[in-house]
């Protein structure tokens, strides 16, 4: 990986940039900064960000979390952009390995993920990270008002 990019756990002062990249990566209305810096605050949340030359053009997400059903915490990649300009350089790989040592901090010693089946990208991404494909079956329900 070059010199110039530097991957890291985000910070207050990254809401800004959170934000558009949020907006490129899910589209909808932008979050707005202060929320972001909330989140930050209070969530359990796991986020990394990589920065090329000081620019923030990538992020990560990940959950740590406890069942009674499992004796160990629990992982989960939950997010991952990098913006298309910056693709190709080993960011993504580069945002996942800080986040894998950021949840191995906290006890995890197994991550999921949940990617499109036709996202051959992100497939071929977390395949190079050595993440194995499994035989689960997402489904999903809205459960609002």
């Amino acid at each position: 990986m070059n010199a110039d990019i530097k991957v890291r756990l985000a910070s207050l002062t990254d809401a800004e940039e959170l934000s558009r990249l949020n907006q490129a990566f899910n589209g909808g209305d932008k979050r707005p900064p202060h929320q972001i810096m909330e989140s930050l605050k209070i969530n359990n949340e796991l986020i990394a960000v990589a920065e090329i030359k000081g620019k923030v053009v990538g992020f990560g997400c990940a959950q740590s979390f406890h069942s009674f059903c499992y004796e160990e915490p629990q992982g989960e990649i939950t997010e991952l952009y990098v913006e298309e300009a910056a693709r190709r350089r080993g960011i993504a790989g580069a945002i996942i390995s800080c986040l894998e040592e950021n949840l191995r901090e906290r006890g995890v010693k197994s991550v999921k993920v949940l990617t499109g089946k036709r996202n051959d990208a992100a497939i071929k991404t977390y395949e190079h990270c050595n993440y194995v494909k499994g035989h689960e079956l997402l489904l999903t329900k809205r459960i609002e008002d």
